[in-house]
């Protein structure tokens, strides 16, 4: 009998050519968040052509979807995450280092989740093969999760009990390294802040016009005093959704803006959104306007399981990195030449802080990660992005890994990386990803020790029970946000 990774491995490879042909067709789809039809039936689809059960519309998302497989018992259930959505406006040819849109302004995967869908997908093909051929009891699921680069669907997706009997969940995204991941991701909220006013002629009668926009711009001034007063971690961003018109002689009656604010901690969060909404309510008073808040995306800090980072470094090992050639770096080496002078600075300061200063020549030259960081639980570090896989934390076990699909340098949401994520980079990387994940599946579920030491550090975190960080009344924003 083969040995687990051997059989695993046997399995994704020999099913690559239609992992990587979805990944490739999801790559030109490029469907925005929760508009994902297309690649949420072909993923449904190949699921269900694998022998898996599928339910469709879950937590009240259309492209929310969950593909399972049970052998035996069913127990333990074993979850693996997969995303979808692509960004705006980042358009870019395949494989191609020169900025070259397929259509302007059309959208692409800048964040890799056409590749980080069909990585998942390969696990969990894999699982569903190892238990048949082994007569093990378990439940494997694939969660289709959309949105992630919009108001996301996971908090959504814990509110509504999906991850409530998941023994643990393991994850990954499209990086330049290859590491569990070690980062505490910041919390966010964000919303819509609608303000409302009087139209009038701006030359003839404008003491008649109550300014809409006025109060937004207003709002800004605030927030941005609002920055001195708050912790160093913590972040506001803004952006005009409805200036209310574009001529300038009518005293604009509407205005819509929309923040986000991120901190360390959820509670952190919602503190600071307080004080960002009363900056809103100064400034409607200010120019006698109304203004209404639409909460609409909040997700919970993601911190690492520890119990399960242990068991997926091991993986990760015993896997190891994807198997570049020298086409490939030469690929890597053109993508990263086409950065500019100061973003080039700022790469070779990562490279030195990661590899050491006397590799840097070398990284530069061959720029892929053909190596395999250790995780080490004592030095994760605060980083200033978020993510929605910090609420499935919440819910249930969860870790998420980085494999490496682009150059070494590599700037996210940047059409660099949505030529890259169709690309021999991303192939080679996402089924690297799916052996890993298949493996640590695999390893996890004959570790009983494991899984409750997992669950005990979310016990810890989330004092018994998963908790959204959204009101029960907030309702997906599908088309909204």
């Amino acid at each position: 009998m083969m040995k687990d990774l051997e059989f695993l491995e046997h399995v994704i490879d020999q099913k690559s050519q239609m992992i990587l042909d979805a990944n490739d067709r999801i790559w030109e789809y490029a469907e925005l968040a929760y508009h994902e039809t297309r690649s949420a039936d072909l993923l449904c689809q190949i699921l269900k052509d694998e022998g898996f059960s599928v339910t469709t519309g879950d937590a009240g998302i259309p492209t929310c979807f969950t593909g399972t497989f049970s052998y035996g018992s069913g127990k333990p259930v074993m979850g693996i995450l997969g995303e979808y959505d692509a960004l705006s406006s980042l358009s870019q040819k395949a494989a191609s280092p020169r900025k070259e849109p397929v259509e302007a302004g059309a959208p692409g995967h800048g964040c890799g989740h056409s590749a980080l869908g069909t990585g998942s997908l390969a696990a969990v093909l894999a699982v569903k093969e190892y238990l048949v051929e082994n007569k093990k009891d378990g439940t494997i699921i694939y969660f289709g999760c959309p949105a992630e680069e919009g108001a996301g669907s996971k908090q959504f997706m814990a509110r509504a009990g999906m991850f409530d009997n998941v023994d643990f969940v393991y994850t990954w995204h499209p990086a330049t390294i290859n590491a569990v991941e070690c980062n505490h991701s910041n919390a966010i909220m964000g919303a819509n802040f609608e303000f409302k006013g009087v139209s009038s002629h701006a030359g003839g009668s404008p003491h008649l016009g109550r300014s809409a926009l006025d109060a937004a711009e207003l709002m800004n001034v605030g927030c941005n005093y609002l920055r001195e007063h708050m912790i160093p971690e913590a972040r506001i961003h803004y952006a005009y959704i409805d200036a209310g018109g574009t001529a300038p002689n009518v005293v604009q009656d509407h205005a819509v803006i929309r923040y986000e604010v991120r901190s360390p901690w959820v509670s952190q969060v919602k503190d600071l959104f307080e004080r960002v909404k009363n900056v809103a309510r100064g400034a409607s008073i200010m120019t006698d306007t109304t203004v209404d808040c639409e909460l609409a995306m909040a997700f919970t800090e993601y911190i690492p399981n520890n119990a399960l980072a242990a068991v997926a470094d091991e993986c990760m090992k015993e896997v190891g990195t994807p198997k570049w050639d020298e086409d490939d770096y030469a690929m890597a080496r053109e993508f990263l030449n086409t950065y500019p002078p100061v973003t080039m600075e700022n790469i070779k300061s990562q490279i030195i802080e990661v590899f050491g200063e006397d590799r840097l020549e070398e990284i530069l030259e061959r720029p892929l990660d053909s190596e395999i960081h250790p995780f080490n639980p004592d030095k994760i570090k605060l980083t200033a992005g978020s993510t929605d896989v910090g609420d499935v934390g919440y819910a249930a076990p969860t870790l998420n890994i980085n494999i490496a699909t682009a150059c070494i340098g590599n700037v996210g949401h940047s059409w660099q990386m949505v030529a890259q994520t169709c690309s021999p980079l991303a192939h080679k990387g996402l089924l690297t990803a799916a052996k890993v994940m298949a493996l640590a599946c695999v390893r996890t579920m004959d570790r009983p020790d494991v899984i409750e030491a997992a669950k005990k550090e979310v016990t810890k975190r989330n004092g018994g029970h998963y908790t959204c960080p959204l009101p029960d009344s907030v309702m997906p924003p599908l088309d909204t946000y």
